[in-house]
């Protein structure tokens, strides 16, 4: 006899408890079939025994009743000791013998839909309840002794386990079990930590001593941001209408910098009530505006930086139509994401099969709360999601001129922007539309030198007669330490600035920009993005 050979272990009595019922019939038969005990409770015995499946319930194998509403019915030694029990070990045999406990084999347990409860605006009780105890209970037992019980916490699992029950005539190999344990504590930690998670946001813990987070891999990635990186893609934490929720409806597989982006594009234009465009690229945006429809929207977004638009990520905050996917198509873009598209909308992007179209049912709120997490070496960072907001009531007029109608509407819509821009970020509107972006810069000098720089290119190939800067308004990410980028900006043909204001420098920075009639408005609120 072989090692592996040694190592297969044989099913002859199973427990099934299961909360979703997906292909359990069909597996019920199978092990039935090859004659199979099979110990079950509650709604999974009457799902068997209503397709004509022998079932023994646990409170009959145990001899003691299901109790306290069914919250005590396998939590008993004859289940747990016939789990535990290590089948090469002789004391743990005389034990079991001395106490007339049998095997149990296989173990089959999905758990009470409590992530699901709670994300169905369940009340408290409701959640409560909907905590399983026995279940994580069955599972972890299981999979501590895999050497010599299976385990399944998935449906998705069922044929793994008759196709080698089928060849290994009735057992299954070790290295299955192995793999099957692993997942099954994968599970157990992921329940505990929503369960966690959600106990933390009940008591109004914004940030509990003890941080858990849980995730599921949703697809594996070709690579990460390089190709000599490895990468997966997970869905998790709390629901929100984006990537993670979006269903492909044509195209190449997604890659990592793709999800990255599609992320950074979609959040910014959720920032807005009107039609809204977004064209990303590298996490910056490099063209958004808004406009009476997409399609407006979109043509004044791709006049921002039509060169860095080449292989871009587009994203809408309205429903796709034929009129914007018909311009869409005459650009090389990645991905097109937006709430939802008609049937002509779909038509017009159909050509570009590799263009990666994803479609998410609903928009993100810009004001909901959350927690941002970065890896650091040996920790980690986390902080409130940025759902920062600010309306005309928040603005200060720090300058002799105050700002127009018109250029206080271009400088909220630019200070929202720049929210989603790199820091050191400067963003010039002019009419509803990024004309320049200034990005990711070590000094705010030069982002705002960058972005008129690329509004001056962008004129010129557009046959303009002078850069669209030129009445433009500006807005900066955090504070100007000195004169030297309101300069710039007032240089490049600026009106009007929107700044948070608090350097130490800022009356310097006020009279500078009165000497050149600048209109400058605080905000109070810094938008760092790292």
């Amino acid at each position: 006899m072989t090692k592996k050979d040694s190592e297969r272990r044989p099913i002859s009595r199973a427990l099934l408890s299961v909360s979703d019922k997906t292909g359990l019939v069909e597996f019920g038969k199978f092990l039935s079939q090859r004659g199979v005990e099979i110990l079950s409770t509650g709604g999974t015995a009457s799902a068997l025994r209503d397709a004509g499946i022998a079932v023994k319930d646990v409170s009959e194998h145990t001899q003691f009743p299901e109790m306290l509403d069914g919250r005590v019915k396998t939590l008993h030694p004859k289940v747990h000791g016939g789990i535990l029990g290590m089948r090469d070990n002789p004391a743990h045999q005389e034990a079991m013998q001395a106490h007339d406990i049998q095997p149990i084999d296989l173990v089959v347990v999905n758990l009470y839909p409590f992530e699901q409860t709670v994300a169905a605006g369940g009340d408290f009780d409701e959640c409560i309840e909907n905590i399983d105890i026995g279940g994580p209970a069955l599972i972890r037992a299981a999979a501590k002794n895999h050497r010599d019980v299976t385990v399944v916490v998935e449906s998705t699992d069922y044929e793994k386990i008759m196709a080698e029950m089928t060849q290994l005539n009735g057992a299954t190999s070790a290295d299955l079990r192995r793999a099957l344990a692993a997942k099954a504590y994968a599970r157990t930690g992921t329940y505990d930590s929503a369960i966690a998670g959600w106990f933390a946001g009940q008591q109004g813990e914004r940030f509990p001593e003890h941080l858990s987070f849980s995730a599921k891999r949703r697809q594996m990635l070709r690579y990460g941001e390089n190709p000599h990186l490895g990468a997966a893609f997970y869905a998790g934490g709390p629901a929100r209408p984006g990537v993670a929720s979006a269903t492909q409806i044509q195209g190449k597989e997604l890659s990592y910098n793709n999800l990255n982006d599609t992320d950074a594009a979609f959040e910014l234009v959720a920032e807005f009530d009107m039609p809204a465009i977004a064209i990303i690229k590298h996490a910056n945006p490099c063209g958004a505006a808004l406009g009476g429809d997409l399609k407006e929207a979109y043509l004044k977004a791709l006049a921002c930086d039509p060169v860095s638009a080449f292989g871009g990520i587009v994203a809408a905050n309205r429903p796709l139509d034929r009129a914007i996917c018909e311009e869409i198509a005459k650009l090389f873009a990645e991905v097109v994401i937006a709430p939802a598209a008609d049937d002509a909308a779909l038509e017009a992007l159909a050509a570009k099969k590799n263009l990666r179209v994803l479609l998410t049912g609903a928009m993100p709120d810009p004001a909901a709360t959350g927690m941002a997490i970065r890896q650091l070496a040996g920790g980690y960072l986390a902080q409130q999601r940025d759902n920062g907001h600010i309306s005309l009531e928040d603005l200060k007029t720090v300058t002799k001129r105050a700002p127009t109608a018109a250029e206080l509407e271009d400088l909220i819509f630019a200070f929202r922007i720049c929210k989603h821009v790199k820091s050191n970020a400067i963003v010039y509107v002019k009419n509803g539309a990024t004309v320049g972006v200034g990005a990711g810069q070590m000094s705010r000098v030069d982002s705002s030198r960058i972005a008129a720089m690329k509004a001056a290119e962008a004129g010129k190939a557009a046959g303009l007669s002078e850069s669209p800067a030129i009445g433009s308004v500006v807005a900066s990410d955090a504070f100007f330490p000195f004169a030297d980028g309101l300069l710039a900006a007032a240089d490049a043909g600026a009106t009007a600035i929107i700044q948070p204001g608090g350097s130490m420098r800022d009356e310097e920075v006020i009279a500078a920009a009165d000497e050149k009639g600048l209109a400058m408005v605080f905000t109070g609120m810094r938008h760092f993005r790292h």
